[in-house]
């Protein structure tokens, strides 16, 4: 009688202690900015003399600041394709825009909503490629539940976007200002829901065109005055100052869409429990090094910004990591931080304990990586495929001929001072292209020239190595 009581007694324990852990361990809510093109270099807490950025700048000096993040594939869907899976473009499929995601991938939205957290996604998407204004149906969402999105479109100005129906919606003026008062609206409805949410806002400024945001930011700077970076080749100069005066405007103004959440935030009481995480898909050249936009192995393309705020997980504990965190160690980071299963099919880092204080689980190097160029960097205006690594120090690049890029990016934090195949610097060479080969080992990565991966994944290009795609 006594043991037949014991044994039932013991699935309630059982259950109870289950239910006791999982109240304790219950993660935070995770609020992710995305912006894209938004290079780590453009932030008045970065050092830039002309951007105002006060709202970032103040959330920088309360976060966990990664200084040395990288977009290891430095294009906008190959990026969001890391980021959403944890992979890298050669596993995934996405090294170039608009082909599609596989619907089946273990995502961010899936491993949330999995845990039980409500999940949200607003703004670009770029990961469908069934034309850029195109409905997503709700199987191809990667479970987000919440959904105001819209694949792709640069007329910040007159930005439409798709519910859960097929009914074409319009954003009211600048999207961004837009779908940041949507984000806050969802702040507000679920703070006090006592069901954690992720929730993913994901703007298209400040990606070029420049000169569209809205008139109070673009008065507030003036392409004459602004100073340029050593490394913009004289000829340049008009058009980055013209490009520079547009895409400050931009920031400036998400940069109030920042300080507008961190406000509702405070507002409902869900600061302290929230992960606020603001980064970038990859940066912008801006005329540095002779070129604008972005795919280019220079520091203005690979660095993003990567900020991370939890009050409650971090305490004050506000500081710089030096680690070179790579586009797919983000996801298994943030799932680590928040307690929630890893997908066995992710190949980035989780870096969640170095966030919190342990120990750096890197060789210290992070992987660069053109697979086919295309676009803005096709092969007859000097696009190359290349693969190199990005340390705390240096940048080491070799496209299919060999060392290509060798800079010390301490000394020389322009990259205006090549020393690749320079015999005074052999032996650092030599070093970092051993470095280079493991990490290509270890990634399964032959590289090969970009047509093969394009036939292997049977992608059709143009003349410019682009995808087509519908408007």
């Amino acid at each position: 009688m006594k043991h037949s009581i014991f044994r039932s007694i013991i699935p309630i324990l059982f259950l109870l202690i289950q239910t006791a852990g999982a109240g304790d361990q219950k993660g935070p809510n995770v609020l992710f900015i995305l912006a894209d093109q938004w290079r780590a270099q453009a932030f008045s807490h970065a050092g830039d003399p002309s951007v105002k950025t006060p709202h970032i700048d103040a959330l920088q000096r309360e976060s966990v600041h990664c200084i040395n993040a990288v977009a290891g594939l430095p294009v906008c869907c190959p990026s969001r394709a890391s980021l959403l899976t944890g992979q890298r473009a050669l596993t995934h499929g996405v090294f170039l825009n608009d082909v599609p995601l596989n619907p089946r991938a273990d995502s961010l939205g899936k491993a949330f909503a999995k845990a039980g957290y409500a999940t949200g996604y607003i703004g670009k998407w770029h990961l469908n490629s069934n034309g850029r204004s195109a409905f997503i149906p709700r199987e191809r969402r990667q479970g987000f539940d919440y959904w105001k999105v819209l694949e792709c479109t640069h007329d910040y100005n007159h930005s439409p976007y798709y519910a859960d129906g097929p009914e074409k919606l319009q954003w009211e003026g600048y999207d961004a200002i837009a779908q940041t008062r949507d984000a806050g609206q969802y702040l507000r409805d679920h703070s006090r829901s006592g069901k954690p949410f992720f929730l993913f806002l994901a703007w298209g400024p400040p990606h070029d065109p420049y000169q569209s945001a809205p008139p109070k930011y673009r008065a507030a700077y003036n392409a004459a005055a602004l100073k340029l970076p050593a490394n913009i080749p004289p000829e340049l100069e008009a058009k980055a100052r013209t490009a520079l005066a547009g895409y400050y405007a931009h920031c400036a103004a998400l940069d109030d869409c920042v300080g507008e959440l961190l406000e509702t935030l405070r507002e409902t009481g869900l600061a302290e429990n929230t992960l606020v995480v603001f980064t970038s898909d990859h940066g912008d050249l801006l005329g540095a090094h002779g070129s604008f936009n972005k795919q280019q192995p220079y520091d203005e393309s690979v660095r993003i910004p990567l900020l991370l705020r939890w009050p409650k997980g971090f305490g004050n504990r506000a500081r710089s990591l030096e680690a070179p965190i790579n586009s797919e160690d983000i996801m298994p980071t943030l799932l680590g931080l928040c307690r929630v299963p890893i997908p066995k099919s992710v190949e980035g880092l989780n870096y969640s304990k170095y966030v919190l204080g342990g120990r750096d689980p890197s060789d210290g190097a992070a992987l660069l990586t053109c697979v086919a160029p295309f676009g803005q960097w096709e092969r007859r205006i000097g696009g190359r495929e290349y693969r190199g690594i990005r340390t705390r120090s240096h940048t080491y690049v070799r496209d299919l001929q060999g060392p290509w890029l060798l800079f010390d990016n301490q000394s020389d934090p322009g990259q205006l001072n090549n020393l690749a195949n320079n015999p005074a610097h052999a032996k650092l060479q030599s070093r970092l292209d051993a470095l280079l080969n493991r990490k290509l080992k270890a990634a399964a990565d032959p590289f090969l020239p970009g047509d093969v991966s394009i036939r292997k994944w049977g992608y059709t290009v143009d003349v410019n190595g682009t995808v087509p795609y519908a408007p």
